[in-house]
This record gives structure tokens, sequence and C-alpha cells, in this order.
């Protein structure tokens, strides 16, 4: 929605895809967009970040990319251990990547909403 254009304040996205078929385009993003993400994620691995972070300085967009290290993907959920090793997939609850990431969206939100 950030990248097309929708008129939002401010976008937060845990451990989330970055890829996309449809690119922002210069001047189109409107709302500042925070992402957080995992320095271990397979899932989103670092070539991932780095071609949204080159896209959305192409777009001109407000942006930050805070990445945890060693956090795997679903970081923020206290059940991912146990889906890991349920469905053999690199996942993993991480505890201070929880806590970093809930502090960063809850002071983005706090500057981009005022509360």
């Amino acid at each position: 929605m950030a990248r097309d254009g929708m008129d939002l304040g401010g976008v937060a996205s845990f451990h989330g895809g970055l890829t996309t078929t449809s690119p922002a385009k210069p001047g189109e993003v409107k709302a500042r967009v925070l992402v957080l993400t995992g320095g271990d994620d397979k899932f989103v691995p670092p070539e991932q970040v780095e071609g949204f972070e080159k896209e959305m300085k192409a777009a001109r967009a407000d942006f930050r990319v805070v990445s945890y290290p060693g956090a795997l993907h679903s970081f923020t959920n206290p059940a991912a251990d146990d889906y890991a090793k349920k469905i053999n997939i690199p996942l993993g609850y991480n505890a201070d990547a929880d806590a970093k990431s809930w502090a960063e969206m809850q002071k983005f939100f706090k500057a981009v909403f005022g509360k």
C-alpha cells in the first residue's frame, strides 16, 4: 500500500517479505516506512533488504530499516521455535529482537502519529 502511494501516515513491517513486482515510483510513497528484520532471516536475506533499500532510495521515500543480528524469521513469535521444529524450517523466536523491535515501532508510531 505504501509502494502504491496510498495516503498513509506510517507503515511498519516485522520480518516481512520485501520483494515486489511493482516497485515504488519516485515521489509516490507518502507513508513513512519502518522495516524491522532479522539479520539471519533466510526468507528475507540481505540481498532482499538491499534491494528494498535501493528501491526506497530511488523512490525518495522516508524509510528506515533496522536489522537484528542473529534473529531469524518470525523473531517476534514466541511459538516460532516449536513451528520450526514441527515443519523443519528456519524460524526462531528472539526475545531481545522482539523487545527492541516493539520499542522501535512504538517510537516510530509516536513520531508519526503523535501517540
